[in-house]
């Protein structure tokens, strides 16, 4: 585990509350939901396995000048949430009840989501080290 100041702390949890609140309106979620989004944060920003901070040192020096850290980590948990929220809501539409959901097989769905998420979140970047109208709605999406 990578041991997160305060301040890189906060600063990645604006940025993951302003993207997501983009497509979902945070401040209208049920109490779970926000448990939930919580939860998320705290597991991802903590980065247990280290794969954050691995694709994070693995990137050009070039795509790290584009934004902080933290902020990027902000990005991909808030990317990581709205998939996380989709899939959610597409189990839930397709179960007939909660003991259906139980019944399924879920396990590592969220390790998946989360990793698929930082992939794309990295891919992205890239990409906007060259593509200046991404790493301005880059900046629009993550603005505090």
């Amino acid at each position: 585990m990578i041991e997160r100041t305060a301040e890189y702390q906060a600063t990645a949890k604006a940025i993951s509350f302003n993207v997501a609140n983009k497509v979902l309106p945070m401040d209208k979620l049920p109490e779970t939901l926000l448990e939930a989004y919580e939860g998320l944060f705290k597991e991802l920003i903590q980065d247990n396995a280290g794969l954050f901070e691995k694709s994070w040192q693995s990137l050009p020096a070039s795509a790290q000048k584009l934004m902080p850290q933290a902020e990027f980590h902000g990005f991909y948990i808030a990317n990581a949430w709205m998939q996380l929220s989709r899939v959610a809501q597409e189990i839930a539409d397709e179960a007939d009840s909660d003991e259906a959901i139980d019944e399924k097989e879920y396990d590592g769905v969220f390790g998946r989501l989360a990793e698929q998420s930082l992939k794309e979140s990295i891919k992205k970047l890239k990409k906007a080290r060259t593509d200046r109208s991404l790493l301005n709605s880059f900046k629009q999406v993550m603005a505090i």
